[in-house]
């Protein structure tokens, strides 16, 4: 019987995993229309006084988007003035969803990565994740790893999704 031998491990193939990168943290959105009036009207002195009662301190490092989930049209210093409130306690406050939330740390880690060991090598973007990787990340890796990249592929190894290759000089 012939040994089955993994033709991938013994590839140069680079595999590049944006869950290697996923901040770890608490990730937790807060929905503005909680302190509005039937989720609709804002009154400025009891929005005011609901923000002063709540507890803060349990968003201790944790990550937070801040949206507000109802048609309410709500002033813009409504959001800034929750993020004063949650300042002093949280990693990261965003204006948005979950996934806007991990798109901006994505932004903000993604420039920091040495694409340089990618130089003159193929890549495969990982496509699976168990963590909830947003597609904006795909995107700044793939213009990150285009420079030094010789090819980039998509998905897994046994089946991935070629888009780009490496003019030759």
């Amino acid at each position: 019987m012939e040994e089955i031998v993994n033709k991938v491990a013994n590839s140069v193939l680079e595999v590049f995993d944006l869950e290697d990168y996923y901040p770890a943290g608490s990730r937790i959105q807060i929905d503005l229309s909680q302190w509005l009036l039937e989720g609709f009207l804002l009154k400025e002195k009891d929005f005011r006084e609901e923000l002063k009662n709540h507890d803060w301190s349990q968003y201790q490092d944790q990550y937070v988007a801040i949206l507000c989930s109802t048609d309410a049209i709500v002033p813009k210093w409504a959001m800034i003035l929750i993020t004063m409130h949650l300042a002093p306690f949280t990693k990261k406050i965003i204006n948005g969803n979950i996934e806007d939330l991990d798109a901006s740390l994505y932004e903000e880690l993604l420039p920091k990565i040495d694409y340089s060991v990618y130089k003159d090598k193929p890549v495969i973007i990982k496509g699976c994740s168990r963590k909830p990787v947003p597609m904006r990340a795909y995107v700044l890796a793939a213009q990150y790893l285009q420079p030094y990249a010789k090819s980039i592929m998509y998905g897994e190894a046994c089946s991935a999704v070629p888009l780009y290759k490496s003019p030759k000089n």
